[in-house]
């Protein structure tokens, strides 16, 4: 291949490469396009005659794609709630369905200027604290991980968003560095068997973010179990879609007013809210 390639063809050339492997590959060329020159989709399309410098680079980013690395730890960049975030390995990438996670959470405190304590356990890349945050302009938000690398990445979204005065990251695991009441408690933690077979591009994603245990629900109880000493009085979390009547049971003897499960966009059970 050589150095220098007009837009067209280089676009039509990185196309090829991910076509056998990528569903989307038209599209995704085009972005990996416009991540290595930096520029939107306008220019793009309207600079098709335009010559390309250093399309060897471009072409070792399609070579990473065509082998199921992420896309957006490729550019660096994914979107959740309509903004867009900092990505890197190291830190589990926001699916659309979290964004749910924070609407169960908005649904559930009446007065959003409240003065709250908002825990997070498991902040991963921090969008959920930051975006909790912004609609929550008065809240206190304490964001846990036992990632540091984790933790690296979600310094530099809530740096990028302004919100580092009131968002506090942790070291640590589940509510272990926490020792404030906390009010409400947010988590997307991992839930998904020790043994489940994963699609290949889940191997580049940090393991300790995705698996939960031998049966995938043992953090989740843990942390119910923290609600529950602790007098938490709301606890929403994301769950497997095969979790309900797990959780449903083990509650089934603690004293709660409401336990409420929500479902994704497919229809599927996705999580719950407990309150005390």
């Amino acid at each position: 291949m050589s150095s220098r390639y007009l837009v067209k063809d280089l676009l039509r050339h990185i196309t090829s490469v991910l076509n056998p492997h990528i569903e989307r590959a038209s599209r995704e060329a085009q972005l990996l396009l416009m991540h290595h020159l930096g520029v939107d989709e306008l220019w793009l399309l309207t600079n098709q005659e335009t010559e390309v410098e250093d399309a060897q680079r471009l072409l070792e980013l399609a070579k990473r794609r065509a082998n199921n690395e992420p896309l957006e730890y490729i550019t660096n960049r994914v979107s959740f709630y309509s903004e867009e975030f900092f990505i890197a390995e190291g830190a589990l990438i926001p699916r659309p369905e979290t964004e749910l996670l924070i609407d169960e959470v908005l649904k559930n405190i009446e007065d959003k200027n409240a003065p709250l304590t908002v825990a997070e356990v498991g902040v991963g890349s921090g969008i959920i604290s930051i975006m909790l945050a912004k609609f929550l302009p008065n809240a206190r938000i304490i964001a846990v991980d036992i990632s540091e690398a984790a933790l690296g990445i979600a310094k530099r979204n809530i740096e990028l968003f302004g919100v580092g005065e009131r968002v506090e990251l942790r070291l640590g695991s589940l509510l272990e560095p926490v020792d404030e009441d906390i009010d409400y408690l947010v988590s997307n933690p991992p839930y998904i068997a020790q043994d489940a077979q994963l699609e290949s591009n889940l191997s580049y994603e940090p393991q300790n973010a995705l698996f939960g245990g031998e049966i995938g629900d043992e953090i989740i109880k843990e942390l119910l179990d923290e609600v529950l000493s602790r007098n938490i009085n709301f606890f929403t979390c994301e769950m497997g879609y095969d979790q309900k009547d797990k959780i449903s049971a083990y509650l089934k003897d603690k004293d709660f007013a409401k336990l409420e499960f929500y479902r994704d966009y497919s229809g599927f059970d996705r999580g719950f809210t407990l309150r005390l």
